[in-house]
């Protein structure tokens, strides 16, 4: 019987004590960057907790191929940045859809001009870090671009880790950072000028 409970726990690759315990040791303390990084890829409070939560979800469900003592960190980013590549194309080609009913209630609401909504303080927190300008303009880059700024200059990721999260050459990550950043410096010299600064 125990021949069959260990050949069991090594097809699986953890047993549930250790899903839960890598899970909680290994994935949770990174919630944070997870979700800054999905909001500055979605733009949309929303959007980046939907896909904080499906990242976790397949994080739990594939941990046996996550290897204990790796980067764990870039293993969730790689996660994250697939589930918001397959999202966004399946979005792509559907139509677009309108909330008829949420449209109607607001504006026949008498309440709808002193409604007061509720604040995401990750998202204001995310908008400190990085000033408003410059938030503009990194959302204005298109997605390539923006995700390795944000990898490289925002969460810190050496170019190894992010060629195998986005899973591209290193000289890919070297050429796509080049281009991403003077792009961002292009947006960003009218603002610099205002500033005081020589562009």
């Amino acid at each position: 019987m125990s021949v069959v409970m260990s050949e069991a726990i090594i097809k699986e690759g953890y047993t549930d004590d250790q899903r839960y315990e890598i899970f909680n040791r290994e994935f949770m303390p990174h919630i944070d960057s997870m979700y800054n990084f999905a909001f500055r890829l979605t733009t949309d409070e929303d959007d980046a907790n939907d896909l904080v939560q499906d990242t976790y979800l397949k994080a739990f469900r594939f941990i046996s191929s996550f290897e204990q003592g790796t980067n764990a960190k870039a293993w969730l980013f790689r996660i994250l940045k697939n589930s918001f590549i397959n999202d966004y194309r399946k979005k792509s080609k559907e139509p677009s859809k309108v909330d008829y009913q949420e449209v109607e209630t607001t504006y026949n609401s008498e309440e709808a001009a002193d409604t007061n909504y509720t604040v995401d303080l990750r998202a204001d927190a995310v908008q400190d870090l990085i000033g408003d300008e410059v938030a503009t303009a990194l959302n204005a880059l298109p997605v390539d671009f923006r995700t390795v700024i944000i990898l490289c200059d925002i969460e810190g990721f050496t170019y190894e880790e992010m060629a195998k999260i986005l899973d591209i050459p290193i000289g890919t990550v070297r050429s796509r950072l080049h281009r991403a950043r003077n792009l961002l410096k292009e947006k960003l010299k009218n603002y610099a000028s205002s500033m005081g600064y020589d562009a």
